[in-house]
């Protein structure tokens, strides 16, 4: 199948067919409640994103974003813009990465699902190749490996009460709730061709999982291309995007989630950001991302190994809910048709992580 995303370097794009809102509605909600707003309406969209749906909106010459979930049948908990605009509205005030929301809207006569609208950032995306600004700089790949666990790590030294974040999520059990979440969104997602290595290593997380240390604000899905950088400045990431899953709990999670995209020399590029082929931008090891991450957050990183495998396990079951979602009709994005692709490697990059061996079980797919 022929993929017809636009280009990486191509931040926006014109709406794709069958994703378009009630622009009309959409702007005189709007209009309504940031009076401030001036100017003619314009839309175009942010195209590279696999699931929440985003939009750069214009009124004359302020751009901004709005974000609503995917159309179609969605699982459960996911794609929340309640919890993202809950996070966005106070978080940027200690973590300026974080971009400010404006206005939250749960009347789904607007636009077909409760969206959110936030201030929109200009900045630089890395995906699948050090951007061209760049590029002349020494070891920019490294470099741009090093500020996004930097981000990260700063994320965690967040206090969540001083930012009013203490009542984003219950930290109290929250690994075995996510654990055991997971592993029911893989059985509700799962097809008779399914890889039953899958449920097994969602056995296994169970059977080894860690005990949590002091909680933390999470991102939740925390990875490179959920970052932004000024151009020619690989030091430093200036915004971080994507905060439907945001949450109070074990901040190790957001660290075994960016490594599961991390290229592997044994596994290579795996999982969602496989096409990306990111082992060519010559990022730093997964070793110096562990290290740098323990030294900068002061969290010990013991049990690493383990986040890892439960990221490849929340990735996978993404994938698999993206893939279903096409299977399903409910969107005309060419690129969700492959994502299920890339589900085995990520079980056996899960299991290898455990020490565990990768033979399937005797039984059913889920």
């Amino acid at each position: 199948m022929t993929d017809t995303a636009p280009a990486r370097d191509a931040e926006t794009a014109p709406v794709r067919p069958g994703e378009e809102l009630d622009w009309p509605r959409v702007e005189s909600h709007l209009r309504e409640r940031l009076p401030e707003l001036a100017g003619d309406f314009s839309v175009l969209q942010f195209p590279h994103g696999s699931a929440n749906l985003t939009y750069q909106i214009r009124f004359g010459d302020t751009p901004l974003v709005l974000r609503r979930p995917p159309f179609g049948r969605l699982a459960p908990g996911a794609h929340d813009m309640r919890r993202e605009y809950k996070a966005l509205s106070r978080l940027w005030r200690a973590y300026p990465r974080a971009p400010r929301a404006l206005l939250f809207c749960d009347d789904h006569a607007v636009a077909g699902a409760d969206f959110l609208v936030m201030e929109y950032r200009p900045g630089l995306v890395v995906w699948d190749a050090v951007p061209e600004s760049m590029t002349a700089l020494p070891e920019a790949g490294r470099r741009i490996g090093l500020a996004v666990i930097d981000a990260l790590a700063d994320l965690h030294r967040v206090d969540p009460e001083a930012c009013g974040l203490g009542d984003l999520g219950r930290p109290d059990g929250f690994l075995a709730r996510q654990v055991a979440g997971w592993r029911k969104r893989w059985h509700l997602a799962a097809t008779d061709d399914s890889d039953p290595l899958v449920a097994e290593l969602g056995t296994q997380l169970e059977a080894h999982r860690p005990d949590s240390g002091p909680p933390a604000v999470l991102h939740n899905d925390f990875k490179i291309d959920n970052c932004q950088f000024r151009p020619a400045e690989p030091d430093g990431v200036v915004s971080v995007f994507d905060w439907d899953m945001a949450t109070l709990g074990d901040p190790l999670v957001d660290l075994g989630t960016l490594l599961n995209y991390w290229p592997d020399p044994q596994f290579g590029d795996a999982g969602a950001l496989a096409e990306l082929g990111l082992s060519r931008l010559g990022l730093p090891t997964r070793q110096e991302v562990v290290a740098r991450y323990a030294d900068r957050s002061g969290r010990p990183v013991s049990h690493v190994d383990w986040y890892e495998a439960y990221g490849c396990f929340k990735t996978l079951v993404i994938l698999q809910q993206l893939y279903a979602r096409y299977a399903r009709g409910e969107t005309t994005d060419p690129r969700m048709a492959g994502r299920k692709d890339h589900i085995t490697v990520l079980a056996e990059r899960g299991m290898s992580r455990l020490g565990l061996p990768t033979t399937r079980p005797l039984g059913g797919t889920s």
